[in-house]
């Protein structure tokens, strides 16, 4: 494997979103990533379809979209964790790795001798990341949770959404499942970090993730306004609640995301729209001035932009220096000019349908890069090879 983790190895026990985005983040980077799954059925977002794969001959697989957009590059096997057979290989395993990844119920693994305690007593050196909804202390660290539930408790979504009274005014979740993938960057993060740690004092360490606790970290500004003004910030819809004009507008056409992120650019943006006045007007001069006078702000750009087309504006906007685009669906994406320049697209061999696509990773390293050659893994498709490796001859009965 290629990447600047390409010594490091990886037990992977967490299924679904945020544990299994973390292992997939190492892969990436070139870590040995080993996924432990249940015999038969294996991670639940195998079935979360569809859609699912196509194979060869156009017929769905078992592989869903949502699976394979989070486990990339690793291998996987099958075994009962609840039986001792399981459990010996997974200790085995654990000897010789440097970093698990886990996302059961506070408590779960424990029961099993598969806990923190018990694998740091066959190596001391283990990295051993917990990712929980809600941590391994608390009131309610034994309950469950999902990302919706996340975004909804940890107060995203009282800022996502139109106003109360707009149309369609409601709270609303973000359209990709923001918390788990922020969860699972926070346990990457944590990870790479007990492992420079380690190499100082030989250590490994227990780390726990929360994912109410990771919500509430990226509040980032909306939480810093409520705090230095005692005001809840309030849904704006696309509005930015700190930074004007920054929304979704509408040309004759067709709606444009406007980015205005300083005065000078707001200037220049007067400029694009035939009002340099707008500039020196005392109400719309500065950007504290902007968001106070938001409302009467609109009532003057919004028609010159619905004017002309969305093209133009976005030209003209690009000339002057003022950050403006469209706003893209997901094919469009894809096709964009930078996207396909930076190689954001790549298709990796995959045993069932010749190909899978995948969206590859946005870290590039000039001296150790990356390689997505790996696709996700069918279910258990290596459990005889790691079972080799660690010196088991034949899987385990209960495996």
């Amino acid at each position: 494997m290629a990447g600047p983790l390409s010594h490091i190895r990886v037990l992977d026990l967490s299924r679904i979103m945020a544990g299994p985005w973390a292992g997939q983040i190492l892969a990436d980077l070139g870590a040995d990533v080993v996924k432990v799954e249940r015999p038969g059925a294996g991670d639940d977002t195998r079935t979360w379809g569809p859609p699912f794969l196509k194979d060869r001959a156009g017929n769905d697989t078992r592989e869903a979209g949502y699976y394979l957009a989070v486990n990339r590059g690793k291998r996987s096997i099958t075994l009962e964790l609840d039986k001792p057979e399981g459990q010996g290989v997974v200790k085995a395993l654990a000897q010789r790795s440097d970093i698990v990844l886990e996302n059961f119920k506070a408590g779960t693994l424990k029961k099993f001798g598969l806990d923190y305690e018990s694998l740091a007593a066959v190596n001391p050196a283990i990295i051993y990341c917990s990712i929980t909804g809600f941590g391994q202390t608390g009131p309610k660290r034994d309950a469950a949770a999902y990302d919706f539930l996340i975004q909804a408790m940890g107060g995203l979504m009282s800022v996502t959404g139109e106003p109360d009274g707009a149309p369609g005014g409601k709270p609303q979740k973000v359209g990709v499942p923001i918390t788990d993938i922020m969860t699972g960057m926070y346990g990457v993060i944590s990870v790479l970090a007990a492992l420079a740690r380690r190499g100082e004092t030989g250590k490994g360490d227990h780390i726990d993730i929360g994912m109410l606790d990771v919500q509430v970290s990226f509040l980032a500004n909306q939480a810093m306004n409520y705090l230095v003004s005692g005001k809840p910030p309030r849904r704006t819809g696309n509005a930015h609640p700190n930074i004007q004009p920054q929304d979704v507008l509408a040309a004759s056409d067709g709606h444009m995301v406007l980015v205005v992120g300083n005065d000078g650019q707001f200037a220049k943006f007067a400029e694009v729209i035939g009002r340099p006045d707008l500039s020196t007007d005392e109400r719309f001069a500065t950007n504290p001035g902007r968001v106070r006078n938001r409302p009467a702000l609109n009532s003057i750009i919004e028609p010159i932009l619905a004017s002309r087309p969305l093209g133009d504006w976005i030209a003209a906007c690009e000339a002057a220096g003022v950050p403006a685009g469209p706003i893209n669906t997901i094919p469009m994406v894809f096709e964009d000019p930078q996207v396909m320049h930076r190689q954001m697209l790549v298709h990796v061999p995959h045993p069932l349908s010749g190909t899978v696509p995948q969206v590859a990773s946005p870290m590039k390293f000039a001296n150790a890069p990356l390689a997505f050659e790996r696709p996700p893994p069918l279910l258990g498709q290596h459990t005889d090879e790691i079972l080799s490796e660690i010196g088991w001859n034949a899987a385990p009965r209960n495996a």
